[in-house]
């Protein structure tokens, strides 16, 4: 917490004074029943910036470095007093919620920079609006960057998210300003329920779907039927890659693209954020491995791809099965066994279509 204003001060105390006279290289501060201050030296120097704005009369806040100098003055610091009070001011903004406006003034891979009050601020990408969140396909953190950077200059609405003066860290976030208002509006939908949206960006852990936002009756507030000057609400949501398909998914941009309108079910909301499925649409392939596949039953397939870990296996269009590296003596010896696209033998040691998993061993017959 920020030191208070003392009234029995001592070194380290912030006190507040009014400008009386300023010098070429000395500014003068009337501290009442204190006596008089002056900032001078080094002191001087580093808060000429916040001096230049000052004039006679003006009150001040500034922290004792020295009670009495040679000539009966408080030595006093502008600058540690303003930082400070910057730091109890933010302290505020973040208690009582309030959304503040920031300029980015620069960007490094993890998010922007900025500076509030005074203090160097981080806005995490994680923290970025949906609207705003870097939409590369790859992960590759230089198209990020690049992303990022087209923020420099730009004015952006957040709260702040974590303060702490003694670390000098202050962490913003955009996405909080609307995360209540997102919450309220999901109170309108429920898991299971099948919503109609546009497929909006496309990163490697999932796609991101954006959809219409139902009223009290139900409908859409892009339903033909309300207010064409209205402004249409939309919620954002996220088809995480594991929910595209019921086969496996390695590139997100295999299943959909950008601008694709499709129908998703919800299946979990947590807090602002709601999570969605897009293979709960589409008929469960796992059924049919249920009533055609047992334990011990050997089948022939192709090897799709083969890893460090084992070898992933087409059973059925959109079920792959794994033949785990562990069956083999070695890594080299799989590799020399099985190569990609091409056809084995394989004998099904596990079948559980509920964790819909399938594991397989090379078969000897």
């Amino acid at each position: 917490m920020v030191e208070e204003i003392s009234k029995n001060p001592n070194i380290g105390s912030t006190v507040e004074g009014i400008v009386v006279a300023r010098e070429r290289s000395a500014l003068y501060i009337d501290l009442g029943s204190l006596g008089t201050g002056i900032i001078y030296g080094r002191e001087y120097f580093e808060a000429k910036e916040i001096i230049k704005s000052l004039n006679v009369g003006d009150k001040v806040f500034a922290k004792i470095t020295e009670m009495e100098n040679d000539e009966g003055y408080k030595e006093l610091s502008l600058k540690d007093a303003s930082k400070d009070m910057s730091w109890q001011k933010l302290q505020e903004l973040k208690d009582k919620g309030e959304v503040v406006k920031v300029k980015v003034t620069g960007v490094n891979k993890g998010g922007l920079l900025a500076s509030l009050d005074g203090i160097a601020a981080f806005l995490p990408v994680s923290q970025l609006a949906p609207e705003h969140y870097p939409r590369v396909a790859d992960a590759d953190k230089q198209k990020i960057l690049r992303e990022l950077q087209k923020f420099i200059g730009k004015t952006l609405d957040v709260k702040i998210l974590d303060l702490l003066a003694s670390e000098n860290k202050l962490i913003l976030s955009e996405k909080a300003k609307a995360e209540e208002q997102t919450k309220e509006i999901l109170k309108a939908y429920k898991k299971g329920d099948i919503v109609t949206g546009q497929i909006t960006g496309i990163a490697d852990f999932g796609v991101f779907i954006k959809f219409p936002v139902v009223d009290s009756v139900g409908k859409s507030n892009n339903d033909d039927s309300s207010d064409s000057n209205s402004e249409k609400a939309e919620i954002e949501g996220l088809i995480h890659i594991s929910e595209l398909d019921w086969q496996l998914v390695e590139n997100p941009s295999e299943v959909v693209k950008v601008g694709d309108i499709v129908k998703a079910q919800i299946i979990s909301i947590t807090g602002s954020q709601v999570f969605l499925s897009l293979k709960s649409m589409k008929e469960n392939p796992w059924e049919e491995v249920q009533q055609k596949f047992k334990k011990g039953d050997v089948i022939n397939a192709k090897v799709i791809k083969v890893s460090s870990f084992g070898a992933f296996v087409e059973v059925l269009p959109k079920i792959r099965g794994l033949c785990h590296v562990s069956e083999f003596e070695s890594q080299t010896k799989m590799e020399e066994a099985l190569k990609a696209g091409q056809s084995y033998d394989f004998e099904i040691l596990v079948i559980d279509p509920k964790e819909h998993r399938m594991s397989l061993k090379l078969s000897s017959k």
